[in-house]
């Protein structure tokens, strides 16, 4: 004689657990947010500033290594309507100025005899870059600058400044690049005091 099987209960979860668990997914959701944002903002800064610092290195070694003035600036877009700009974070390295010729692609010979650019939108959209003196820079063939140019870059986020990223539990960080009047950039934290720091802008 076959013995009957025995149903099992099975138990969803009741209201009171459902509404507790949510609310806990809520709280741990809120402290996230803000520590996540800030990584997101701090991850697209340091990307804007290691993309320009690469930029500069290779339109001074581009200049030593062709013996000629190579230029680094910062153009509005890279487009055929562009212009140069302190204000922008696409930049071009070329040997002649590229405004009004940003869309040429890279060539030894087509004007503006263009080396490598960059757009701002890629990687880093919602950073701010703001160059100090000028909005290019020339390096000449034993990679000096010629003339004046950019002294300084700075990287904020979404137009504020480095005080205002930094209200919030101060691990939102801005970063400078200075360039020496011998050429050498050098990228660096606004917020580092201590000059014996590595990091320190000086």
């Amino acid at each position: 004689m076959l013995t009957p099987v025995k149903r099992r209960a099975y138990h969803g979860f009741t209201i009171i657990e459902l509404v507790v668990t949510l609310a806990l997914f809520g709280v741990l959701m809120g402290l996230a947010v803000p520590s996540f944002t800030i990584f997101i903002q701090n991850t697209q800064i340091r990307n804007a500033a290691e993309t320009v610092l690469t930029g500069l290195t290779q339109a001074k070694s581009e200049a030593i290594r062709r013996n000629t003035p190579v230029r680094f600036q910062f153009v509005t877009t890279l487009t055929s309507s562009c212009a140069l700009s302190q204000s922008s974070g696409s930049w071009i390295v070329s040997l002649d100025d590229p405004a009004g010729a940003c869309e040429v692609a890279p060539s030894e010979t087509t004007t503006p005899r263009t080396y490598r650019k960059q757009s701002s939108a890629d990687g880093y959209p919602k950073v701010t870059v703001t160059a100090t003196s000028s909005s290019s820079i020339v390096f000449n063939g034993i990679g000096r600058i010629v003339g004046t140019g950019i002294t300084q870059i700075d990287f904020t986020h979404n137009a504020m400044t480095c005080e205002h990223l930094d209200t919030t539990n101060g691990t939102a960080r801005c970063l400078r690049i200075l360039i020496s009047t011998g050429g050498a950039p050098k990228l660096c934290d606004p917020k580092v005091t201590a000059t014996t720091d590595s990091r320190h802008c000086s």
